[in-house]
């Protein structure tokens, strides 16, 4: 398994930054590669990548969710095997820090070739420069909101 672990401080409420992150259909808008999120219940969802050139389809399966503290997933069936968590801390009433630490296991030899060159890392936070441009343009309002827990 490979590791992740990435940061960012987005000028928003925590409250925001987590009630956007659980709109998991919107994530194409802010995440390079993932072509689409289908939430078929409260805990999974079920994402199509395209990432050079190679496509997956894979379910993820919520493990955790504490409202505007944590949301922890894994993979789950599917080629794709991966496990992560996206913390929110509050650094002052309207700026977070948003954590996220992945766990993945790259399978082809181009996965693992780009694993050694940081391709994963580079993405990752692209991702999260890309969310906090997306919410911050927002002014903070999110898409919708999930606030159950797990």
């Amino acid at each position: 398994m490979s590791k992740v672990e990435e940061s960012i401080e987005v000028r928003v409420p925590v409250t925001d930054a987590y009630n956007q992150w659980t709109q998991f259909e919107d994530f194409p808008q802010f995440m390079d590669g993932v072509e689409r999120i289908e939430q078929r219940t409260d805990t999974l969802t079920h994402w199509k990548t395209r990432i050079d050139g190679v496509e997956r389809e894979f379910d993820a399966e919520i493990t955790e969710q504490i409202p505007d503290e944590r949301v922890a997933w894994t993979t789950v069936g599917g080629e794709a095997r991966q496990a992560g968590v996206v913390t929110f801390h509050r650094i002052d009433d309207g700026t977070t820090k948003v954590m996220l630490q992945l766990d993945y296991a790259p399978e082809s030899l181009t996965e693992k070739v780009g694993d050694k060159l940081g391709f994963v890392k580079r993405q990752a936070s692209g991702d999260l420069k890309r969310f906090k441009e997306f919410i911050e343009k927002r002014g903070g309002a999110a898409t919708g909101q999930w606030r159950g827990r797990v």
